[in-house]
């Protein structure tokens, strides 16, 4: 007895072997970002100190995109389905863990059969029910078999996860949660980046508005001029009809500049989670454009590469595909399966209560597809290929974070000096106005020249306000590249994310 049990512990050990690469982790890439590097482009209103993981935009001291973000975080439907496909990838996780043992069912069965010809009583078998007719001795008539069979059983299968393909689908059930939870979080930087960018658009537009307003009123002050003097011959028409360009082309500029304004305006509803509208009464006082601070954390590019939610994505789809090999090498080595069938009945419904009618099989089984003609060998290849994929797939998601934080660095650093320039501009122009207006004043200059000193302080003006809501915008581009904006989701049950 004990060497019969000899085969069933042999397959007990093998069910500790597990076939398959054991994933170590993307091939370091040191000659990209080494621990303690800094930024190329980094600029001296930069920082190498590790920058806040998640609502960097309050840095911009803005209580209305507070709000906004707020609302987006709580209520966009792309986050909510981000959240949904992590719900599916952790249930997946429980089925894979649960597909690894055993599977029972109860079942209830009733046979009836009616089996003309066959005779089981002379044929020696025995039969369950009782024959439907007696003999009558008649030669031509034929002898039959009618059977009445209730069971009430219990049936276990289970296959053994002899060589770990059970095992390694787990695995990847679990770094495809990873993944997934990587790509929730990559789904919140992009939603704050675009929030914040949306409400800067909206302020400069807002302003850009009540700027070309100013300029059409000075433009229909100074053709009403134009007009004045082309009556008393003191001008051409040919002035008359380009103060009237004048006007037509600013007025085309505050219709353009109000559908932009509704685009963005739009945009923030959808990304909120509302209708077009919603947010209107919110944005309708007209507010400054947020800056950004003085200097910025932006840590170095190795955290970087560890922060980043689609890197992090990135890696753990590599850990699913190296997982994904080993279930394909179990997939060609032999199965290993048990069917237990454990019932209880007879030829009438009393027999259910019987326990000496008590039926017990075992059917163990071992199949192995030994001729398939290369499918199993290209399956695997295949296989390997996928993982060689997700690895590269890795490696330009890195590239692609250290080209994207080091564009926006430099965009920024640029941008800082390009408001610093239009900013000394703007008062250029303010003091010359102010100056034209003084001599308009006592009558050293006329309407038209302080008008026009007035045009260029506002066009001056719209350029600055332009290249400050390009500052802002390029500092929302620089937490975005860094992969800033995302909470860390809370600790899952032991295993969830294959980490």
């Amino acid at each position: 007895m004990r060497t019969a049990y000899l085969p069933i512990l042999a397959v007990l050990a093998l069910g500790g072997c597990t076939v398959g690469p054991n994933y170590k982790g993307p091939v370091p890439l040191p000659a990209i970002a080494k621990p303690g590097e800094t930024f190329v482009r980094a600029s001296q209103s930069t920082s190498s100190n590790q920058p806040a993981l998640a609502q960097w935009w309050t840095a911009l001291n803005d209580p209305v995109l507070n709000t906004l973000e707020a609302r987006a975080l709580a209520g966009n439907p792309g986050l909510e389905a981000a959240r949904a496909r992590i719900a599916q990838a952790r249930q997946n996780v429980r089925f894979e863990r649960a597909d690894r043992l055993p599977a029972g069912s109860v079942q209830g069965r009733y046979v009836y059969a009616d089996l003309p010809g066959l005779d089981l009583e002379q044929g020696g078998g025995s039969t369950s029910g009782p024959p439907t007719s007696p003999p009558t001795g008649d030669e031509d008539s034929e002898a039959g078999t009618t059977i009445d069979f209730f069971n009430l059983g219990l049936n276990a299968n289970w296959e053994i996860d002899v060589w770990g393909g059970k095992r390694r689908s787990a695995e990847a059930a679990s770094a495809q949660l990873g993944a997934a939870v990587a790509n929730e979080a990559d789904a919140q930087v992009q939603l704050t980046a675009e929030i914040a960018q949306a409400y800067t658009n909206v302020r400069e537009r807002q302003h850009r508005l009540a700027s070309l307003r100013l300029a059409s009123d000075a433009d229909r002050t100074l053709l009403d001029l134009a007009e004045q003097r082309f009556r008393r011959g003191a001008t051409t028409a040919f002035e008359v009809e380009k103060t009237k360009t004048q006007l037509r082309a600013t007025n085309a500029d505050i219709e353009k500049v109000q559908g932009e304004l509704e685009v963005y305006l739009n945009a923030l509803s959808a990304l909120t989670g509302a209708a077009p509208g919603v947010v209107d009464p919110l944005l309708a006082p007209l507010g400054s454009i947020p800056l950004p601070p003085a200097s910025v954390e932006i840590g170095d590019p190795a955290s970087l590469i560890a922060r980043r939610p689609d890197i992090r994505a990135a890696e753990r789809n590599l850990a699913a595909a190296t997982a994904r090999i080993g279930v394909v090498e179990a997939a060609r080595l032999p199965k290993i399966s048990f069917m237990g069938i454990l019932g209880i009945g007879g030829a009438s419904p009393g027999d259910l209560f019987d326990l000496g009618n008590m039926s017990k099989i075992a059917l163990p089984q071992i199949e192995w597809g030994l001729l398939d003609f290369g499918r199993s060998l290209a399956r695997l290849r295949q296989t390997r290929s996928a993982r060689d994929e997700a690895e590269a797939q890795y490696r330009q998601a890195v590239l692609t974070a250290l080209q994207d934080a080091e564009s926006s660095l430099s965009r920024f650093g640029r941008q800082r000096q390009s408001v610093a320039e239009l900013a000394e501009i703007k008062a250029s122009a303010d003091r010359s106005a102010a100056l034209m207006r003084q001599r308009y004043n006592v009558g050293a200059a006329s309407l038209r020249e302080a008008l026009e000193a007035d045009r260029q302080s506002l066009e001056a003006g719209r350029n600055l306000v332009a290249a400050t809501a390009a500052l802002t915008g390029s500092f929302i581009a620089v937490q975005k590249s860094l992969g800033l904006g995302w909470q860390q989701p809370p600790s899952p049950g032991r295993g969830d994310t294959g980490r």
